[in-house]
């Protein structure tokens, strides 16, 4: 490809693009990067072949995009135009798609999402209400685009504020913008972008460094995985820009090695940005040079922290240093560095093109714009959502996410990751910000939310995160490292039926503690789980200390298993498949379970269709 050296060359090149797409063409949207486990990488194999062997070139593009966020009823495809959306597509409906909507314009009832409240069966993606109560800002191009093309990023306006950056603004007018516009770290820490860019601009030194963290690590989080799979282009778009604003000439990706695709896609962006001059020497002839290199984490945890995160870039073992000497001053090889998350970055062109005030007219006084979550666990609707800073809880987990599976009752949600805290029913109703979920023990985290409903005990759910974290830590500091071993033991005697009076308040020492002495903030929010779940579940924890039960029949020493006979219809399915033979009965008959016998394995729990197995 020949390189662009200007701006005007840059809109012809976006012209010419446009240009020769027929837009007489029906366009086929298949996510293929979060959809592969559902089997979508086989869909578009199907498809292409099909599409070649009933010679449907001409009335058809299939598109290759990245996640359309609605995880739950993959694999999705969507059909321009129209905006059809066909869920849990199979390789087996690739003919029926082609020959009814492609060839005929007929929609497939079949295939289409229904309404589980109203029953009612939706045709457009945009009317379903998943996606209805969202804001598609970060993630507009996510699901829509291909990924691994950069003329499908460059068609609506890609490199667009580069070019504006680069050529009508100066470096402190960038940082002014960003500042301005109040967009904080989306990786965590929340620390305003703008004001971080300013003291590495101000450090002093030639050579200064930009570094996007794509080290995520939370369970059950993908967010910046979408990201970099779905829309690489925007990260790198927002990296140049963010370089050029602070001196900065060289920049680093930091992927975690188990994100083959995000790697992949971010190396076939970097390569395009590079062939055509908008990455390496010269950029758009101004005489800006900047590049960038991946670099793959061996996936600990603690590489989420900037000082750990450097480390490992500079191929030393990932552990924080001492905080008392700032990154933007001293950094990676001790040089000035910007270390932001990748969905900071993807905010940066949006802010550039549209201005600071579009950006902070989103959100609430401290906390400006959209947030993209991963919503997981015990709800109906799973995936990744985008909303307004500011939302409720209670509108993610019930307008979007359609509520509570099987209707149980919602417990609480835990934000924030494994240091995250978690939130119960009563506060459900908190605006979703930095500042509030600090107020309710929680931390906003890079995104993650976990929804859990009656059947999770709180005690075994902050044991689970501890453990988690216990083995996570560096074990550079003792606060961190023994604290997390000491909560552990205690939580696991709580839970085994070994709990003592004092326990709760031993906690919360060792807690304390931890938050004011551990050397990085893995320590330092590592309690949060168990001082969130004393503080609102703490009849929990007492009934596991001293009445010995765990209501949620989670820890199995505490509870025992019956079947309601008024419940039970017979059907002898616990009875077959209970391995101690524990459940006796004839078929169409109440069964009886031997306590003697039962070792709570929850195998009748869970097969029970008539949810006649309960917990005493």
């Amino acid at each position: 490809m020949e390189k662009i050296k200007s701006s005007s060359q840059l809109e012809h090149y976006r012209e010419s693009i446009v240009h020769k797409r027929d837009v007489g063409k029906k366009v086929i949207r298949l996510c293929n990067t979060g959809c592969r486990g559902r089997g979508s990488s086989k869909v578009a194999e199907a498809l292409e072949n099909q599409v070649r062997e009933a010679n449907l070139d001409d009335k058809v593009t299939i598109k290759k995009t990245g996640c359309h966020g609605f995880c739950q009823i993959g694999s999705v495809m969507v059909i321009e135009p129209g905006n059809i959306l066909y869920q849990k597509v199979k390789p087996k409906d690739v003919p029926e798609i082609l020959s009814e909507t492609i060839v005929k314009g007929e929609v497939l009832d079949r295939l289409l999402y229904r309404d589980p409240k109203s029953g009612e069966k939706i045709r457009r993606e945009a009317d379903i209400p998943f996606y209805q109560h969202q804001s598609k800002t970060v993630s507009h191009n996510t699901g829509k685009i291909d990924p691994t093309d950069i003329e499908d990023y460059l068609a609506p306006g890609g490199y667009g504020a580069l070019d504006k950056a680069l050529t009508t603004m100066k470096p402190m007018g960038i940082i002014e913008t960003v500042e301005a516009s109040g967009l904080r770290g989306r990786g965590g820490g929340g620390f305003p972008a703008g004001r971080k860019w300013r003291s590495c601009r101000e450090a002093p030194g030639i050579i200064k460094y930009v570094i996007a963290n794509g080290d995520e690590g939370d369970p059950g989080a993908f967010m910046d995985r979408s990201l970099m799979e779905g829309d690489p282009h925007s990260i790198i778009e927002g990296m140049i820009i963010g370089a050029y604003a602070i001196g900065a000439h060289e920049g680093f990706v930091y992927v975690r090695d188990e994100y083959p695709i995000a790697v992949e896609h971010l190396s076939k962006a970097i390569k395009q940005a590079e062939s055509l001059g908008l990455l390496g020497e010269d950029i758009l002839g101004t005489g800006f040079d900047f590049t960038i290199r991946i670099i793959t984490g061996a996936g600990a945890f603690v590489c989420g922290e900037s000082t750990a995160l450097m480390n490992s870039l500079e191929g030393r073992v990932g552990e924080p240093r001492a905080k008392y000497v700032h990154t933007v001053e001293s950094g990676l090889w001790d040089r000035p560095s910007t270390l932001n998350n990748v969905e900071t970055w993807a905010n940066v062109p949006l802010i550039i093109n549209r201005g600071a005030q579009w950006y902070a007219d989103t959100g609430t006084d401290t906390s400006k714009g959209t947030k993209i979550f991963s919503l997981v666990g015990k709800v109906r609707n799973t995936g990744l959502v985008e909303v307004p800073m500011g939302i409720n809880l209670s509108e993610i987990i019930f307008d979007i996410g359609g509520g509570i599976k099987r209707d149980k009752k919602f417990k609480a949600v835990q934000t924030g990751g494994p240091s995250g805290g978690c939130i119960p029913m009563n506060k459900i109703d908190m605006p979703v910000d930095y500042d509030s979920l600090k107020q309710l023990g929680a931390i906003m985290g890079s995104g993650g939310m976990i929804v859990m409903d009656e059947n999770n005990c709180m005690v075994d759910t902050a044991k689970y995160f501890i453990n988690f974290l216990m083995y996570e830590s560096c074990g550079k500091c003792v606060p961190c490292r023994e604290g997390l071993k000491q909560m552990h033991e205690i939580l696991s005697n709580i839970c085994e039926g070994h709990g003592q009076e004092g326990d709760l308040e031993l906690l919360q020492k060792l807690a304390s503690f931890m938050v004011d002495a551990s050397l990085c903030a893995l320590g330092g929010t590592a309690p949060n789980p168990v001082l969130s779940t004393i503080s609102y579940f703490r009849d929990e924890y007492e009934a596991h200390i001293f009445d010995k039960k765990c209501r949620a029949g989670v820890c199995r020493n505490l509870f025992d298993y019956y079947i309601d006979e008024k419940l039970c219809n017979g059907c002898t399915l616990c009875r077959v498949k209970c391995p101690e033979e524990a459940i006796s009965g004839e078929k169409k008959k109440p069964h009886v379970i031997d306590e003697e016998k039962c070792i709570r394995c929850g195998i009748c729990f869970s097969l029970c269709k008539k949810e006649a197995v309960l917990v005493k």
